[in-house]
């Protein structure tokens, strides 16, 4: 009774998050239902568990996800993402339309812009470009999930994003963790993922399939659309979130500057520097990324009073829909870890002692969250936060380098994430005037099934060699 309980609990909630209702509203009702099944009194369990749990979250990553939606934002309304991408495709041309999709896409994600602004950036030129070329538009999902939602997203050293964010409070790294394993890692979704579109849009034009007739959402781009700004010098905000974000994680920071807060007594006072000197030096390059956007692009912004306030205050609205819909899945996560069920499902993954390291048991824990949470981030974090400590403690014991449990944490998020019910793919597909039918084979191989594998690769060849990068 104690596991169904957990199992009806987990399978509604990604019912719901399937059906396109808000997480906010199902994750702490949901969650009160598993407790309630099992005893505890919902009151206390909601005020007391989820709640801090949910705001602690918010407390080490609000800033990341803040920035990094405002950043997106001045991108996009100044033109500067249009820009970029429209460059990329145009240099690479028709012949290569695949790859400067995905090239356009990825240039974008590592350098901070959140996934559904690249969306909606890269889109217009991809569907351009996939006309001209005669390749079949229902591809151009799978190009854009390859280049936004896996690699630059979880295995590129250095990535901006939060999921690449995430591991550093719990293992003490920084977002440059496991770096020539990342790359690897990266070089491989890249290849196969490029290597699987070709071979669709082979086979498809063999069969005498092209563009195709379409009306939903398809864009024309006119001129006017191209007034942008000079494409290099739209990359500097770009090339700064990178560049500062490494200058800063080198930086020594005081050990002892924690120290003035310790009397305190703040709850949520994290314990060391090195648990957030690699946040601290994320969201300092995503500031000076802001600031370089604001600066190159506030004359592009389109000339209605107001429209530096408007960009600003929607990425910053914005921001708050994400972070609560991630909180409120790490404090329903840590509500179903706390039942009594839960133990032998714990006991069940820790077991798994596949190579002698923790990494596989995190692989697949994390893939199995994110899976049915929907959300890279949401389940990595509920993962992270139930079984961190025991993966690192069982790293220590056999001298694992905890750079590897970042970097295998991060790729595995990126995996069954990208699930039908995943908001980016139903964003994705609606954007491009797609259905799951047409389209979700091709998001599903790129950004779900390689990834998996490519993770179980990496893991293999630490066992095999163990290099850590």
């Amino acid at each position: 009774m104690e596991i169904l309980g957990i199992v009806l609990s987990l399978f509604l909630l990604m019912y719901v998050a399937y059906r396109g209702f808000s997480v906010i509203l199902f994750a702490p009702i949901l969650a009160l239902l598993a407790a309630s099944m099992q005893g505890l009194h919902v009151m206390p369990t909601y005020t007391e568990l989820f709640m801090t749990k949910a705001v602690g979250y918010v407390k080490l990553f609000f800033p990341v996800f803040l920035l990094g939606a405002v950043l997106g934002k001045v991108m996009e309304d100044t033109g500067m993402a249009k820009s970029i991408a429209h460059e990329i495709i145009q240099a690479l041309g028709k012949e290569r339309g695949i790859i400067a999709v995905v090239l356009a896409c990825a240039i974008l994600t590592y350098g901070g812009v959140s996934l559904f602004v690249v969306v909606f950036a890269v889109y217009p030129f991809g569907a351009a470009i996939f006309r001209e070329a005669n390749i079949p538009k229902r591809l151009i999902p799978g190009a854009i999930a390859l280049g936004a939602f896996t690699f630059t997203m979880t295995m590129v050293p250095g990535t901006p994003q939060i999921q690449n964010a995430i591991p550093m409070t719990f293992y003490g790294t920084d977002a440059f963790a496991a770096k020539w394993l990342g790359l690897l890692a990266a070089i491989l979704t890249f290849g196969c993922g490029v290597a699987w579109l070709e071979w669709r849009r082979k086979t498809a034009q063999a069969a005498g399939e092209g563009y195709g007739d379409h009306t939903l959402n398809e864009p024309e781009i006119k001129s006017s659309d191209l007034e942008t700004p000079n494409w290099v010098l739209s990359l500097l905000p770009l090339l700064a979130v990178v560049v500062v974000n490494f200058a800063m994680t080198k930086f020594a920071w005081d050990p002892n500057i924690l120290e003035p807060f310790k009397p305190m007594k703040l709850p949520l006072m994290v314990p060391a520097v090195k648990n957030v000197a690699g946040i601290w030096a994320l969201i300092i390059g995503l500031v000076v990324g802001v600031i370089l956007a604001v600066g190159i692009g506030y004359r592009y912004l389109p000339k209605q009073p107001g429209s530096l306030q408007r960009a600003l205050n929607t990425g910053a609205i914005g921001s708050l829909l994400a972070i609560m819909n991630t909180a409120s899945e790490v404090g329903y996560g840590n509500v179903i870890s706390s039942l009594p069920g839960f133990k032998s499902i714990a006991t069940f993954l820790l077991n798994i002692k596949l190579g002698g390291t923790p990494l596989v048991s995190e692989f697949f824990t994390v893939n199995i969250l994110a899976g049915i949470t929907g959300s890279a981030s949401g389940g990595m974090s509920i993962a992270l936060s139930i079984m961190a400590k025991e993966w690192l403690a069982w790293a220590n014991q056999v001298g694992l380098n905890p750079e590897l449990l970042h970097r295998v944490a991060s790729m595995a998020s990126g995996g069954f994430d990208t699930m039908p019910h995943n908001g980016a793919v139903i964003t994705l597909l609606a954007v491009c005037g797609m259905t799951h039918v047409q389209s979700y084979k091709d998001i599903g191989m790129t950004s779900l099934v390689i990834p998996f594998l490519v993770g179980i690769t990496v893991i293999l060849i630490y066992t095999v060699t163990g290099f850590t990068g």
